[in-house]
């Protein structure tokens, strides 16, 4: 169905919103990429500035393919500046149902 990734970032106090916006900034490299599903970035509610990076593709082969591009490695390294640790998370997407609200969007 789709190979997943799920990077979770822990962020420098206080650099949050530059975080943000170096994120967006960038999302080309990631988005642009011909197996590239789409990603989104979310922040986990609670104290502390830990984010969460979702991005899908098509096949972990074409991902790993694009983990060792040009692109990726620039996009990092604009947002390894603000990240004090982390996580890294690789998966396969084995099933996926729409809830109702997707549906009644169309």
């Amino acid at each position: 169905m789709a190979f997943r990734v799920m990077l979770r970032m822990e962020i420098e106090p206080g650099r949050e919103s530059a975080f943000e916006q170096a994120w967006l900034a960038g999302t080309g490299a990631v988005t642009g990429h011909p197996a590239n599903l789409g990603q989104t970035l979310s922040r986990e509610d609670g104290p502390g500035s830990t984010y969460v990076i979702v991005s899908d593709w098509v096949d972990e082969p074409r991902f790993r393919e694009f983990e060792e591009s040009p692109a990726h490695l620039e996009h990092r390294a604009t947002l390894h500046p603000f990240r004090k640790g982390g996580t890294f998370h690789v998966m396969e997407v084995l099933h996926r149902v729409e809830g109702r609200a997707a549906a009644d969007a169309r």
